[in-house]
């Protein structure tokens, strides 16, 4: 897509011009229209702004009469409202015409920083192989900001891939608990056991069907190697026993659910047969 600045949008224009296209650049959408007078002090600010940033973010403009359905997804009550999206979300929004200073430090708030300048080029980097050059750039940024999101699931990814399990809940434990870190926690988890030996594992499972904790590890060993049913089933065994290690195993069947996601088929039936197993 052509960069520009400043543009005005209709309701099937939205996905592409303000979702996919920031995820490349952030875009900020007014919410206006013709007849408001806020809007009308509100739009130059705005319009200034991204005319003077030298691509620093997009203003896209949405007049709410023309694109009610749009207007009403995103719950505009009165106008103006401004959003801003990153990554194809909603990051902030505020309503109402704010003074020019206001106006600005909102901008530095939702627009990215030096260090998530950076943790774009060590992304880059790890998208053209260079993955050394990428963990030392997102370390470079945690050890300035340890709790920086992007740049500490990017490192747990990286050091995931490489089977640092231990360094990788220990960078995540540091950052917000949001759903891309609770994920990365359970991949980290599920397969801290992938080195574990399956074969021997299964022989003291088969000697002593009883042995919660041999049953828990050996299930660990074989999601570690991605084999997600069978590691269930053992899991589940553990939970119907109702021993001691009962907790460990819903625990790790909750992993597993993560790794895989909600809408995975083994999420669906395994989790029916786990509520099944506690009551």
């Amino acid at each position: 897509m052509t960069s520009q600045p400043v543009r005005e949008i209709s309701t099937h224009e939205f996905p592409e011009a303000v979702l996919q296209r920031s995820r490349e650049v952030p875009v900020v959408v007014d919410f206006w229209a013709e007849w408001c007078g806020p809007c009308k002090v509100l739009g130059p600010l705005l319009e200034h702004a991204a005319q003077s940033a030298d691509g620093a973010f997009e203003l896209v403009k949405v007049d709410v009469d023309a694109n009610q359905a749009l207007s009403a997804q995103f719950g505009i009550q009165s106008i103006p409202t401004v959003i801003a999206f990153r990554d194809g979300a909603p990051v902030s929004r505020f309503s109402g015409a704010i003074p020019e200073q206001a106006l600005a430090s909102w901008l530095d708030q939702v627009l990215p920083t030096q260090l998530d300048i950076e943790v774009e080029r060590g992304r880059d980097a790890a998208l053209s192989g260079n993955l050394d050059e990428a963990e030392q750039i997102f370390q470079a940024v945690l050890d300035q900001k340890p709790d920086h999101q992007e740049a500490g699931t990017s490192l747990a990814s990286l050091m995931l891939a490489r089977g640092d399990t231990d360094s990788a809940l220990i960078v995540l434990g540091k950052l917000s608990p949001t759903s891309e870190v609770e994920r990365l926690q359970a991949a980290a988890r599920v397969t801290a056991g992938r080195s574990d030996d399956v074969e021997a594992l299964q022989r003291v499972v088969d000697t002593a069907p009883d042995d919660e904790g041999a049953r828990i590890s050996l299930a660990s060993a074989l999601a570690g190697r991605g084999e997600f049913e069978p590691a269930l089933d053992h899991l589940l065994a553990v939970v119907r026993h109702k021993g001691e290690r009962k907790e460990d195993a819903r625990m790790a069947i909750l992993d597993i659910f993560g790794v895989l996601g909600e809408d995975h088929p083994l999420t669906t039936v395994y989790r029916r047969q786990l509520a099944s197993a506690l009551f």
